[in-house]
């Protein structure tokens, strides 16, 4: 709230300073996040971000040379372009743009500048390229990230993540196993259940390998009782696959009828229509 109280001061001095506007437009940016994601009003967070986004359009007329102000306007223009019809219609009239190739290029250019928006920039630019199947761009930008961060395990939990929605298991192998053995030697803090999501995502990958035994290994210890609840369901189901694999119908229906329980109360759609199939 005093960082917006000053950047309003600072820009009704000077309507025309490109500057003025991005320290504005960073600051209810914050406050959009804030809104939605913590206290999670939904609708007011969206004038914030409505404002924050009108605020870096400003900055990028006034000096294109600014990159970090495209990653608000390109994050807003690719999302924009992914809503139904009817919802681009709402945000239009709310007034953002879309575009998904702007959008894209807009995030491109900040991660490429040298700004303080990098690191989220790249960020973005993982789910962007992993959502439109770009996984070899995805790839790039983990690299980048990987080298900016290198103790930042996280960023090769979603590397070895990224490898399998690409179908290269022995890859995402790889980086799993490198990235638990991070996990396994540091002394500071973990994400809740962090150890049974890498055990998780790397059972999928021994799984896709035909590595049974070491697959089954690696899931069991997913479904441990301190794993969060969606991670438990989806293991569950690549238990049920792996049994189906074996020709054992029995485990593989006991292992999805258990699934299907567990990611219908962490309310996972995706995990209950694969249980259910």
């Amino acid at each position: 709230g005093k960082a917006i109280e000053l950047a309003e001061k600072e820009v009704a001095a000077r309507p025309k300073d490109a500057r003025a506007h991005y320290q504005l437009g960073a600051a209810v940016g914050l406050q959009a996040s804030y809104i939605a994601s913590v206290d999670g009003k939904l609708l007011a967070g969206f004038r914030a971000a409505s404002r924050a986004y009108d605020e870096h359009e400003k900055v990028l007329q006034l000096d294109p040379s600014i990159k970090d102000a495209g990653l608000i306007v390109g994050t807003y223009r690719y999302v924009v372009s992914t809503l139904s019809m009817p919802m681009r219609m709402m945000a239009y009239v709310a007034g953002f743009g879309g575009g998904r190739e702007r959008g894209i290029t807009l995030l491109e250019e900040t991660a490429a500048a040298n700004g303080e928006n990098r690191t989220d920039a790249l960020f973005a630019l993982v789910l962007v390229y992993n959502r439109e199947r770009r996984y070899d761009d995805a790839q790039k930008a983990l690299q980048e990230l990987r080298r900016l961060y290198p103790r930042n395990r996280l960023v090769l939990l979603e590397a070895g993540s990224t490898a399998l929605r690409a179908g290269r298991a022995a890859q995402a192998d790889t980086l799993l196993t490198e990235g638990l053995g991070m996990l396994t030697s540091s002394t500071g803090p973990r994400i809740p259940g962090e150890e049974a999501l890498w055990r998780y995502k790397r059972g999928t990958a021994r799984a896709e390998l035909g590595k049974v035994d070491a697959a089954n290994e690696d899931l069991r210890s997913a479904t441990a009782p301190e794993a969060e609840r969606w991670v438990q369901g989806r293991a569950r189901v690549e238990l049920g696959r792996v049994a189906l694999r074996r020709g054992d119908r029995a485990a593989a229906i006991s292992e999805a009828k258990l699934a299907d329980s567990l990611c219908q109360q962490s309310n996972d759609p995706i995990c209950v229509a694969a249980a259910k199939k």
